[in-house]
């Protein structure tokens, strides 16, 4: 099948594109390259523009028979959706609103939204699952909280299916090093650490030893890029079997520390790791892990990574050649 893969120049995408071509489909790339890198594009065309660029996405749907759409472009730094909120709803919103409507003018039925645990926001019990309450406490999570009630909305009148996969942290990179994590600017906890394995950076900040968890650090799920991108085909199998519309959780189920990743970062590469304490960050919740069950039994999704040390490695292996 053709399956239109929005942001899959990106980190996330780009493991997504190079699953659904494994497995026999073909991906085609709409990416503005803002975060995206062209030289990702392996597994197929790439239609440079913006998700709500009209022209582009009319070019898209004249020259492709698309059977679905696979939806990653976002923007997504917390940090700067709390200082340019417009940006934000702009693009993430709006740009949505804009991808769906060419959807259902040329009767594409199904669509995979790349979610997060931002929805939930500060948890109220762990493992979070998916009826947790919803409030999420930046623009960044809002925006994708928006997007899952329009994407209800529509699938209620217009018989669009859906599935909105919440990620919990993803990392690693490509087993087999063709592609992996670059972000500019870095955010992620994984390869800012391995900057400082390799002393390309300095010391890793820390953002606060004060919270309610073993060592004083937050603690987060991290799963591998290449078991989320195996889920976003299973969602999509599924959808084509015929299952409902639907929210599924996407974490390993087991969490760790800041501390207890360098840690373990740091007898992966074999060196030792600096790092100093920051103050805290606003909107950083002590603890997320995710309840898997839900993907486990109506995807029938079982993650191939679920060692820390394994996904560290993978990381490892293909920062070392940056």
């Amino acid at each position: 099948m053709n399956i239109l893969v929005t942001g899959g120049a990106g980190y996330i995408g780009s493991h997504c594109c190079k699953e659904l071509h494994r497995r026999g489909h073909k991906p085609i790339t709409l990416d503005s390259l803002v975060y995206g890198h062209r030289e990702n594009v392996k597994w197929g065309k790439l239609f440079h523009g913006n998700i709500g660029n009209d022209r582009v996405l009319k070019d898209i749907f004249k020259l492709h028979n698309i059977h679905a759409v696979m939806h990653f472009a976002a923007y997504a730094y917390v940090g700067e959706s709390m200082v340019d909120p417009r940006k934000y709803y702009e693009n993430n919103v709006l740009g949505t609103i804009t991808l769906l409507h060419h959807l259902l003018k040329n009767n594409v039925r199904y669509f995979i939204f790349s979610s997060t645990c931002a929805t939930y926001g500060v948890p109220q019990k762990l493992p979070l699952d998916e009826n947790h309450p919803r409030r999420p406490i930046n623009p960044y999570g809002k925006t994708k909280y928006m997007i899952e009630e329009i994407l209800s909305d529509y699938s209620a009148a217009y018989d669009l299916k859906f599935m909105c996969l919440r990620y919990f942290n993803a990392a690693g990179a490509d087993p087999e090093g063709e592609i992996g994590e670059v972000h500019s600017p870095e955010t992620h906890l994984i390869p800012i650490i391995l900057d400082a394995a390799r002393d390309r950076s300095k010391a890793v900040q820390v953002f606060g030893n004060d919270y309610d968890t073993a060592d004083g650090t937050c603690v987060r799920d991290f799963i591998h890029v290449s078991d989320l991108a195996d889920a976003h085909v299973l969602a999509l199998e599924q959808l084509l079997k015929g299952h409902a519309s639907d929210f599924i959780n996407l974490g390993t189920g087991s969490g760790f520390s800041v501390l207890q990743t360098i840690e373990k970062a740091s007898k992966v590469t074999g060196n030792k790791i600096p790092y100093t304490i920051a103050e805290r960050r606003p909107g950083d919740p002590a603890v997320l892990i995710a309840s898997n069950q839900k993907a486990r039994k109506v995807l029938g999704w079982n993650p191939k990574y679920t060692n820390l040390e394994d996904i560290i490695q993978t990381a490892w292996n293909w920062h070392r050649k940056l």
